[in-house]
């Protein structure tokens, strides 16, 4: 089974969005945040083609967009947003529509950083999460304790698959207010 990079993020947002993508597909409710943060997506890569790139402390390097990772060795692919090809290495770049780097960012970031690792045969050492409003980029290293963590997120959401087990309640209601999924749950607030 072949997961997708973004099932990372998911199951550390909400593991309830596996469930109903995975194991008990319903139609997904497309919501304004995401037609807002596609639209954001999509401008923010035709900008960036004209930038240099100061904002990410490289000097030199070739920028490629949209670029198409699988694995079958991790068992995940994904369309990284943009990665930065330099004679240092290869730097994934995934941009985000959000105010902070929130921890299901970083780790979606890494499981790129270990498609790119895998497509090119050589280490990555580190990515940056693009901050949208701010025009902003954050270097994240990628450190033996968070690649090995999201092999074992990726264990996990197959764990998750394979159980068919219905996760609890997220502890943070917040999130379900725009969330797709909301109107199957039933027991969120």
């Amino acid at each position: 089974m072949i997961l997708k990079v973004s099932d990372i993020k998911q199951y550390l947002y909400c593991p309830r969005v596996i469930f109903f993508s995975y194991v008990a597909p319903v139609e997904k409710k497309v919501t304004t945040k995401m037609n807002v943060g596609k639209e954001e997506h999509f401008t923010t890569a035709r900008l960036e083609e004209r930038r240099r790139l100061r904002a990410y402390g490289l000097a030199s390097g070739e920028r490629r967009f949209n670029a198409y990772l699988r694995s079958v060795r991790l068992g995940l692919e994904g369309v990284l947003d943009m990665y930065i090809a330099t004679p240092r290495g290869d730097f994934p770049v995934d941009f985000k529509n959000a105010c902070r780097v929130a921890l299901n960012h970083k780790y979606q970031l890494v499981a790129y950083a270990l498609l790119l690792e895998d497509h090119f045969a050589r280490p990555v050492r580190g990515g940056f999460i693009y901050l949208i409003p701010y025009k902003r980029a954050h270097y994240i290293e990628l450190t033996p304790d968070a690649r090995l963590y999201t092999r074992r997120l990726i264990g996990a959401v197959r764990n998750l698959v394979a159980r068919e087990h219905f996760p609890a309640a997220p502890r943070r209601w917040g999130r379900c207010a725009d969330c797709e999924y909301r109107n199957y749950c039933g027991d969120v607030g």
